[in-house]
């Protein structure tokens, strides 16, 4: 059995929508995005990079997927960030889409209908990644398909916006592995499932 990993930027009331640029998603008449590039700092890169070091398959959807794919194959092998793309580049990945028929990028292969049993039968043979990919994020969140979260949370409030964890969101307890801060105090944490929430009174 694999381990299915999310890796997700959120402001500080848990919007994920659009982190980095203003034309990532706009539904929802979302007028935010871009909010995460000021904080973006080397720190925040390190940490990205080491989390995106990926061992098993990366599922993405389709916004996520065409960003990606327009950038990582082109990065040269003396750029700075040329191992995070031969490692993104090398990993079989799987898109969640309705209406893509095709795709470019090598090693791709596009899921059917039933997204949540298809995600299960691959975590049965590997781990995976999920990387960005909001809605496809919340459909496995609402499946409890999740073992693990990396969040990375911007001291950032925008009061509007998808959030990581909307209705419909497994009731959950989760263990914290690490954490860490960087200079502009953006929280880099990992949790883990711990099971399900127990409950009590202080009466």
């Amino acid at each position: 059995m694999g381990t299915l990993v999310i890796n997700t930027f959120l402001t500080l009331d848990g919007v994920a929508q659009a982190p980095g640029a203003p034309d990532e998603d706009g539904s929802n008449d979302f007028t935010h995005g871009g909010w995460q590039v000021p904080l973006f700092t080397d720190q925040v890169g390190e940490i990205v990079g080491r989390w995106q070091q990926l061992d098993g398959g990366l599922l993405l959807g389709r916004k996520t997927y065409d960003i990606f794919a327009a950038h990582w194959p082109h990065i040269a092998d003396d750029h700075e960030h040329a191992e995070i793309a031969r490692s993104l580049n090398a990993a079989p990945k799987y898109v969640a889409s309705r209406t893509v028929t095709s795709l470019a990028w090598q090693n791709s292969t596009l899921l059917g209908a039933d997204v949540p049993a298809e995600v299960a039968a691959l975590k049965e043979k590997q781990d995976l990644h999920v990387i960005g990919s909001l809605d496809l994020a919340q459909t496995l969140i609402r499946h409890d398909l999740i073992d693990e979260y990396r969040l990375m949370v911007f001291p950032v409030v925008l009061g509007t916006g998808k959030r990581l964890f909307a209705d419909g969101a497994v009731p959950a307890t989760l263990e914290l592995v690490s954490t860490e801060t960087t200079d502009k105090g953006v929280i880099a944490s990992v949790y883990r499932s711990a099971g399900k929430v127990s409950y009590g009174s202080f009466a």
